[in-house]
Formats: C-alpha cells, structure tokens, sequence
C-alpha cells in the first residue's frame, strides 16, 4: 500500500473512532428511529437491513429542513439457489444528510445522501471479489414521513458499496432498498 493510501486509511479509522464515540454520546439526547429495509441487489441478490438511527443535530441556522442523522445498521445479505447459495454479514456506520423538500398536509416528502464506512464478513460475494472487509456505504434517497407526528417513514434508496480503490479488484456492490421506519 503506497504512503498516501496508508494515510488516508489512518485518518479513515480515526473518522470511523470519532464517529463511534460521538454517537455513543448523541444517542441519549435525540431522537431514535427504528428501520427495517428490503434491499434487491445484482442478479440474484437480496438483504435484510436492520438500523438504528438517532438524530445527531439539527442545522436550524443554516437551514429549518437540513438535518444530519447517524445511522447503526447490520445487513444479511444472499445470493443464489440452494445448490450455490451465498451469503454475507455487513455492519455500517454512516452520518446522513436530510433534506425536507416538502411540507405536506398530511407529511413531508425528503432527499437524503450519506457515505459511511462499513465491515464485510466476506469479500468474495455474489461472484465478485470485493478485496476489502472494509468499503465505504454510499447512499441516495427518497422518502415520505408520515403519521402522527410524523413518526412512520417509507423511504427508496439506492445504496453502493465499494473499497474506493485502496485495492483491486473493485467491481463494488449495488442495491435498490425500499425501507420502513418507525421514530421513537
């Protein structure tokens, strides 16, 4: 690994160190939300994504419909019939940018994007070898908060995987989610 790449990896797992502590720290003084995402991939792949996302803080100066959230997920993913069935354990930590676009009568419609880090049990998954336990979560969004005070969401994301090029092969990971969250 060339000296820039080890630095860059370094200052990578001092964000992720950082990122943990602080969100040990917010989840206590914010809003919780619950997910559970349907995620569709290449070919035959399908996942479960199981998240936990608090509300890191509001950007009211900057903007009354910006926020910024912290997200805690783990994924199980699967690929393939019985006779080649394949399958793979993710965890991933990703701060997200929310926007409200709209404010409804009955919700608000929101954009969100985030890029995140997250650990692979396997590199070798779906045919592809991914190189790295370690690849970045890139993520775009859409959805749609409901409910009594706005405490259920729906939301479509798209979701890419990839070690950004510390290593080869990085063919990355694609997937499509439909999601369902409920705040607490």
């Amino acid at each position: 690994m060339s000296n820039f790449k080890q630095r860059t990896f370094d200052y990578l797992i001092r964000l992720i160190k950082i990122l943990l502590i602080l969100s040990m720290q917010i989840v206590q003084l914010h809003a919780r939300e619950l997910s559970i995402d349907y995620l569709r991939g290449e070919g035959d792949v399908e996942g479960i994504k199981l998240a936990y996302r608090h509300n890191a803080f509001q950007l009211d100066k900057a903007s009354p419909n910006l926020a910024v959230y912290v997200e805690s997920s783990v994924n199980f993913w699967k690929y393939g019939s019985p006779e080649h069935y394949d399958s793979n354990f993710v965890v991933s930590l990703s701060p997200i940018l929310q926007y409200t676009l709209c404010r409804c009568t009955h919700g608000e419609i929101y954009a969100e994007a985030g890029i995140g880090i997250s650990l692979l049990d396997d590199t070798q998954f779906a045919g592809k070898n991914v190189s790295t336990h370690y690849q970045f979560e890139d993520r775009l969004g859409i959805g749609y908060r409901f409910g009594e005070q706005l405490s259920h969401s729906l939301a479509l994301r798209y979701f890419h995987y990839s070690n950004a090029g510390f290593k080869r092969p990085n063919p990355g990971l694609d997937f499509i989610s439909f999601s369902y969250s409920k705040a607490y």
